[in-house]
């Protein structure tokens, strides 16, 4: 990329990030770009870029591509000060189970304990067994079996013991 290309970059980041856009995605020719921002009751809102291709981002002429909004996660039902929260190492995709039709490595209401397995999160086509940071109870499952995850997104409630 050229230098011109990444300010313009920052500069459509910013833009984003001042409306409040949950997602952008551009795809022109050889040039592809997807922009995620995760959005927590305070903290500050951190970009997850994507680009590919060797072509200068904007184009002048070019139609503009259309944001899409996602919707807001429910607030937890119990207190977070005690609870402590395991966020994903990496981004990808979440995987409750070690296989289609298997039981899920945890569920609510288990005891796990610190290094024991709780899930899979499949990055670039490996598998990556997560395991649990804290012992204790586990209170919640934060997102869905097959859902796409952020860098730091909460995974799991669990009640320390």
């Amino acid at each position: 990329m050229k230098p011109e290309d990444i300010a313009d970059l920052k500069q459509l980041i910013e833009f984003l990030k001042e409306n409040q856009v949950a997602e952008f995605d551009l795809d022109r020719g050889d040039v592809k770009i997807r922009l995620k921002f995760n959005q927590a009751v305070g903290e500050a809102v951190a970009p997850a870029v994507a680009v590919s291709g060797n072509a200068p981002i904007f184009a002048a002429g070019a139609p503009a591509a259309t944001p899409s909004a996602a919707p807001a996660a429910p607030p937890p039902s119990e207190p977070e000060t005690e609870l402590h929260i395991v966020k994903s190492p990496i981004v990808g995709t979440f995987y409750s189970s070690p296989s289609p039709g298997a039981a899920p490595f945890v569920s609510p209401g288990d005891h796990v304990e610190k290094g024991q397995v709780i899930c899979i999160i499949e990055a670039m086509k490996l598998m990556n067994e997560i395991e649990a940071d804290a012992s204790g109870e586990i209170v919640r499952c934060l997102v869905t079996n097959g859902q796409p995850i952020e860098y730091g997104q909460p995974l799991f409630s669990i009640r320390n013991q």
